[in-house]
């Protein structure tokens, strides 16, 4: 006697192809049609576009957030920042009408540098050497206000490179060195580039070791780039593949046809701005959210409708390193298994936790129960699907008669991790780093780890803390627990970047919604920011990215909180500590 298993599923004959999922008829204003070569895309009557994503409820409203975030961020003129100051960072200064008399307590600025203030009073300043315009005081930017610090030695003095980094000299030897030479300063032993290993876990450190790599590599003269804002994507794509990519690293000179204007720094940051916000579009089935509820994204596996796919992932690797290379910010940010990927870390089954719950959950259950005593049929095999096509894939050679085991279920779970984190992207990823790799070696970035490439490449925005309060909800702890007045006293005192990773260590992201803390995601929607009660005071804090939530343990001082926070936010690898 045989037993039979009967899966419905559905067939369209229009598109001749299948689905698990039970069609949903075309949103109101949208038609299916097929191009020359017979491939099915889709035509939007209400706004005149088309795209190669079947348009179905959940995609629209990730496309309105999109639009509408996008909308909310040029409003807000794209603030977003490293290591702000009383201006809160770097941005693109308008237009000046006059200028600021440099004589005020601070002192005369910089060789090359000049005050000047916007039509309604806002001072920026702009550094005539480089080009480029910015809120923050050079005189400041990247250092405390060191009111309370003690005096140098005799014939030293500090000063700050073009980046605003602090270093000292020494006039007796008439040497120069980032370490502080006054007592009490981080000694020890030395690491790379001869500063001591405390700086090198600095990401301040980290960051302007690799603007020196920059500069050391910069190319002479400018590279022109002009394009249409009507037809962004194809000018910017055709001007960057046709440069060489070494000439990438060139100043860049930025025009928007038809557009009068002086590129300071300002017109390429919208250029940056607008452009990854085109390229990293969902609509066009280059890149997707990585689930429902996580914005973050990730290389669509279907991106293959469009021939030249490839090509794109290279221009986009090319445009992703020219962000960084430059200094500017990118739109929207990627997954942490894709950074980690750009890093060449290994991927481990915690890193699907984030774009994948549900696969997350069952291969935390294969690995926590006996499989055996389950009686579960498992072979090194998988099935997914792409646009309706169900495909088939073994996990090793033979794995379709290779069952699984207690014995073997371990290298079951970590090639299924593999599997799991490429599926179907492996030429995509290979020529997206391609790209990258061609404009800034991907050694350069071998210091840092995924959440400081996060911060890169997208920067801090300003976080209002009080909205973080009023959108946080508690377990077993109240408002008035004194954990929890610790815990938003050292919110409070830290600054912007200690911030960023706290809220990247819980929610996996240093981004904040556009509606604010109100409207954070979590695995099952829409998800408040949580911290419950847990464990003892000896153990460390521990987070759950996919539920918002941070575990906090009932720790008897404010020192020993901070302590502990610290520790995790700074030395944790991954999410999800236990």
């Amino acid at each position: 006697m045989s037993l039979f298993r009967f899966i419905r599923y559905y067939v369209d004959h229009n598109t001749r192809s299948t689905s698990w999922e039970r069609p949903q008829p075309l949103p109101p204003g949208w038609e299916v049609r097929r191009d020359p070569r017979g491939r099915i895309y889709y035509v939007d009557h209400n706004t005149r576009s088309t795209t190669w994503q079947r348009p179905n409820t959940e995609r629209l409203q990730h496309f309105q957030h999109w639009q509408g975030e996008r909308q909310y961020v040029v409003q807000q003129g794209n603030q977003r920042f490293l290591y702000p100051q009383a201006h809160g960072g770097q941005a693109s200064a308008g237009p000046s009408t006059s200028m600021v008399d440099d004589d005020d307590a601070l002192g005369p600025l910089p060789a090359g540098w000049e005050k000047r203030k916007q039509p309604e009073g806002r001072v920026y300043y702009v550094n005539h050497k480089n080009r480029t315009t910015q809120w923050e005081d050079p005189r400041t930017q990247g250092q405390e206000t060191g009111m309370d610090e003690p005096p140098l030695p005799d014939g030293w003095e500090i000063r700050l490179t073009e980046d605003g980094v602090r270093y000292f000299v020494d006039h007796n030897t008439r040497t120069t060195t980032f370490q502080d030479p006054r007592p009490g300063a981080p000694k020890g032993p030395k690491g790379a580039y001869r500063v001591p290993r405390a700086y090198e876990r600095s990401f301040r450190w980290k960051l302007s070791q690799f603007r020196f790599l920059c500069q050391t590599n910069a190319l002479p003269n400018h590279i022109k780039i002009s394009v249409s804002r009507q037809t962004l994507f194809e000018d910017s794509y055709h001007q960057i593949m046709n440069a060489e990519a070494f000439a990438l690293r060139r100043r860049l000179y930025i025009i928007f046809k038809g557009e009068e204007g002086l590129d300071y720094g300002g017109v390429s940051r919208e250029w940056f701005f607008l452009l990854s916000h085109e390229v990293l579009n969902p609509m066009y089935c280059l890149f997707e959210y990585a689930n429902k509820s996580n914005y973050s994204l990730q290389i669509n596996p279907a991106s293959y409708v469009n021939p030249d796919h490839l090509q794109y992932f290279k221009f986009i690797g090319r445009f992703i390193a020219m962000a960084l290379y430059h200094g500017r910010f990118i739109y929207s940010g990627f997954t942490m298994p894709f950074y980690k990927r750009m890093l060449n870390k290994k991927l481990v089954m915690k890193d699907i936790e984030s774009i994948d719950p549900e696969f997350y959950k069952s291969l935390v259950w294969i690995k926590e129960n006996n499989i055996d005593e389950c009686g579960l049929e498992l072979y090194y095999s998988v099935d997914f699907e792409i646009l309706g096509q169900v495909i088939h894939h073994e996990l090793k050679e033979g794995g379709d008669k290779v069952r699984v085991g207690e014995d073997n279920k371990e290298e079951y779970i970590r090639l299924m991790t593999e599997w799991r984190m490429t599926r179907g992207i492996e030429e995509q990823t290979k020529a997206f780093l391609e790209g990258f790799n061609s404009v800034v070696p991907l050694e350069w970035l071998k210091y840092f780890d995924e959440r400081e490439l996060e911060l890169m490449l997208c920067g801090m925005q300003e976080i209002d803390v009080e909205d973080w309060q009023r959108n946080t909800i508690y377990r077993h702890y109240t408002r008035n627990s004194k954990q929890i007045l610790w815990f938003w006293q050292f919110v409070t005192r830290t600054d912007s970047e200690k911030r960023a990773r706290l809220l990247q260590f819980v929610t996996g992201t240093c981004r904040v919604p556009v509606g604010g803390f109100a409207e954070l995601m979590g695995s099952n929607g829409p998800q408040r920011f949580c911290i419950e009660k847990f464990g003892k005071d000896t153990w460390l804090p521990r987070s759950h990215t996919c539920f918002n939530r941070l575990d906090l343990p009932p720790y008897k001082s404010y020192d020993q909180l901070v302590e502990k926070l610290n520790y995790a936010i700074e030395e944790t690898e991954g999410f999800g500590q236990e």
